[in-house]
């Protein structure tokens, strides 16, 4: 076969790993975000506390902080698509456990916290493993193209999966679980369609070619393969923390997304919003969620035909800012309508941020560290929403639903502002790491 031959298979190939993990994330997002509106319902009906909202994010949350230095080592050491693919049946078996346990007329939200415990534990290695996927199907000056799309599918996912979960749990609150299951049963055979690049094990870090950039990454930082050999299993799997440390870039982006979601998680008391303040029920909840998804995937969009190419750092601290204001609009309002447009916004604001820093974060890693790398960011993301659910549970029993949204988008502002000064090289990067930009000394003609 020829050259020519060889390269023409090699691009169908890439084209079905796309499609394949595309399909996947699309499937695994719509069960999640039916799941988390329903399971938000179900225990605000059954006590009618904010705490217990809290409680929730934070048994979503335990596993995968607990599990940290397990799930990205196992994420390096082994099959990333095949570790996903079980971990994600191992969720579609607790996702039936939790519709079993709806048949049973529930009057505790005890045996719920066990399933989300049991649930969070198979996530916690499905996300370090899928996340580092994209970069390992495409070269990395295709990413900055698949992740608007893949941030564009997971959007229309937190549409369609939220309205879907609202309108199936006015038919038996069972239902949504059972389907729930049966996406992530898609999900996981689609992940063992997807092929990686040839040789994208020893793929080294690639060089940035921004100076600021470039400046902020310790090039010589970050361990290779070999020299993890001869280390502990713990040291190795402490190296994705320590690599983050390491890198102002890297620990600025991933932080910024910690303390500016922890603070502004309105989401989790989206039940309370809708129930206490808007006077709307399990439909209307979903139709909120997917308010989201409306606005998050419209920039998405946006994102996917002129991706950011350009002032990534101000771009990032920006879209936090923008988020914080759409938090405060959000608590402040009685208004349907306008809670719709602030979560909307919000939202859109948020898919600004996941793009900058899910293209940022994989390429100034190197591909035998994203494992642990991504396990890391995963539990700052994961402190971000579930934690910060917990967060916000809490400073709703105290301060009620509005007053702790308020407060929350208050203090998102606050670290927007602080980041942009704490962390110099973010704020001052320009392009993204191996893309395909014009050369410095033409951009400013």
């Amino acid at each position: 076969m020829t050259a020519a031959g060889d390269n023409a298979s090699d691009e169908r190939g890439t084209r079905r790993s796309v499609v394949a993990l595309l399909a996947s994330v699309f499937t695994a997002s719509m069960a999640s975000m039916a799941g988390a509106t329903v399971l938000g319902k179900q225990v605000y009906d059954l006590t009618g506390r904010e705490i217990d909202l809290g409680l929730l994010g934070l048994a979503e949350f335990a596993p995968a902080a607990v599990l940290v230095l397990v799930t990205g080592a196992v994420a390096d050491r082994f099959d990333r698509r095949k570790i996903a693919a079980i971990a994600a049946t191992f969720e579609a078996a607790f996702a039936l456990g939790l519709a079993w346990y709806a048949t049973t007329e529930p009057t505790s939200v005890g045996p719920i916290f066990l399933l989300v415990l049991g649930f969070g534990t198979a996530r916690a290695f499905v996300a370090p493993s899928t996340r580092a996927l994209p970069s390992d199907i495409v070269p990395p000056d295709r990413l900055p193209w698949l992740m608007p799309r893949q941030s564009a599918v997971w959007q229309f996912a937190l549409i369609v999966g939220p309205v879907t979960g609202g309108l199936l749990y006015t038919v038996d609150p069972a239902v949504p679980y059972v389907f729930m299951a049966g996406l992530l049963l898609v999900a996981a055979g689609a992940l063992l369609v997807v092929r990686v690049r040839p040789g994208t094990a020893d793929t080294p870090a690639v060089a940035p070619p921004d100076p600021v950039l470039e400046a902020g990454i310790d090039a010589g930082g970050g361990p290779t393969e070999a020299g993890l050999t001869g280390r502990a299993a713990l040291s190795e799997a402490m190296d994705g923390l320590r690599f983050i440390r390491r890198q102002p870039i890297l620990l600025g982006a991933i932080s910024l997304d910690l303390f500016a979601v922890l603070f502004g998680g309105a989401v989790a008391l989206l039940p309370a919003i809708a129930e206490e303040r808007l006077g709307v029920g399990a439909v209307g909840l979903g139709w909120l969620r997917a308010a989201a998804g409306v606005g998050a995937g419209l920039v998405t969009i946006v994102l996917a035909l002129r991706p950011v190419r350009r002032r990534v750092g101000r771009t990032l601290l920006i879209a936090v800012a923008v988020f914080g204001f759409g938090t405060i609009a959000l608590g402040a309002t009685r208004s349907y309508a306008v809670a719709f447009v602030a979560l909307a916004v919000l939202s859109g604001a948020d898919a600004i941020s996941v793009f900058v820093r899910s293209t940022l974060v994989p390429l100034v890693t190197p591909q035998a560290m994203r494992g642990r790398v991504l396990a890391v960011e995963n539990v700052f993301i994961g402190a971000s929403n579930e934690l910060g659910a917990f967060e916000s549970g809490v400073a709703g029993a105290f301060l009620g639903p509005a007053g702790a949204v308020v407060l929350g988008g208050a203090a998102t502002l606050v670290v927007a502002g602080s980041w942009s000064i704490l962390f110099p090289a973010l704020r001052d990067v320009d392009g993204f790491p191996g893309s395909v930009n014009e050369p410095r000394d033409q951009r400013a003609t």
